[in-house]
């Protein structure tokens, strides 16, 4: 299996508003490292999995419509729970939206919550 992975950042705010969440059904910040790696079998024609600089592009855009955003004002976003794992998996739809069509593999995006705490999802491109 052959991987690259890139990395980003983003900045967001929301609450998590149901009594399971303790603190965090308040309104608080985060900041998440994001990981995208993509997963193949193959390499393309050209050699590689995935172009570095492409790949960094598709994640800085999926990003880009939830960065400094208060999420529960967001109306994809209402009534939802956006969970660091909700949010792996909202990312990887957007990502898997922009490279279905040239990338064949599966991509695992995680975010990093703090330095003791990530959460995941991974799927095939599809």
């Amino acid at each position: 299996m052959f991987t690259v992975k890139i990395r980003d950042h983003i900045m967001i705010a929301h609450s998590l508003p149901h009594p399971f969440f303790g603190p965090a059904q308040h309104m608080h910040g985060a900041t998440y490292v994001v990981d995208a790696e993509f997963k193949s079998e193959k390499l393309d024609a050209h050699n590689v999995v995935i172009d570095i600089g492409l790949a960094s592009d598709i994640l800085k855009k999926a990003l880009a419509p939830l960065a400094y955003k208060n999420l529960d004002e967001v109306e994809f976003f209402k009534n939802k729970l956006t969970t660091t794992e909700f949010l792996a998996q909202h990312i990887h739809s957007a990502i898997s939206e922009k490279v279905k069509a040239t990338f064949n593999g599966s991509l695992k995006i995680t975010l990093g919550e703090s330095h003791i705490a990530w959460a995941s999802y991974e799927a095939p491109i599809s």
